[in-house]
C-alpha cells in the first residue's frame, strides 16, 4: 500500500520530507511483545521517548523533557536528551523490557537523537 505525502514548497518542505522518511522507516520497523519499539519524537523545545508494543497497541514506558525530574535541570538540549534516554531505559527495565527496536521518527541519527539512543544503551537497553 502506497502512502503519499504531498510535495510541499518553502517552509513546509522540511515537514513533508520528515513525514516521508518516517513512513519509509515505519514500513520496515514494528514493535513486538518481545522487542517493543522505542519511538523518539523531537521538537524545537523538547524530546519525548516512548516504548510501544505495536501488537497490543500499548505504551509500556515513556519519558520526556517535561518530566519533573528533568524539566528544571541544567544543561543544553543534548544533555536533557541524555537524561530522557536514561530515564526511559530505567522505566523500560522496570517494566521487564531488555531489548527494543529503535525508531528515530524520520529524524537524522545525530545530535539529540544519537545522545538519547547512546544514553539508553549505556543504561542497559539493547538495540
Amino acid at each position: 500500500m502506497a502512502y503519499g505525502v504531498k510535495i510541499a514548497k518553502g517552509k513546509a518542505y522540511k515537514g513533508a520530507a520528515l513525514k516521508r522518511r518516517h513512513i519509509r522507516i515505519r514500513k520496515k520497523i514494528a514493535g513486538t511483545t518481545e522487542r517493543p519499539r522505542l519511538v523518539v519524537t523531537r521538537s524545537n523545545r523538547g524530546i519525548t521517548a516512548q516504548v510501544i508494543d505495536d501488537v497490543a497497541g500499548h505504551t509500556l514506558a515513556s519519558a520526556s523533557t517535561l518530566d519533573s525530574s528533568i524539566r528544571g535541570g541544567e544543561g543544553d538540549k543534548s544533555a536533557k536528551a541524555k537524561q530522557v534516554g536514561q530515564l526511559v531505559a530505567e522505566r523500560a527495565k522496570a517494566a521487564g523490557i531488555e531489548a527494543v527496536v529503535f525508531d528515530r521518527g524520520g529524524n537524522q541519527y545525530a545530535g539529540r537523537i544519537a545522545a538519547l539512543a547512546d544514553a539508553a544503551r549505556e543504561a542497559g537497553l539493547k538495540f
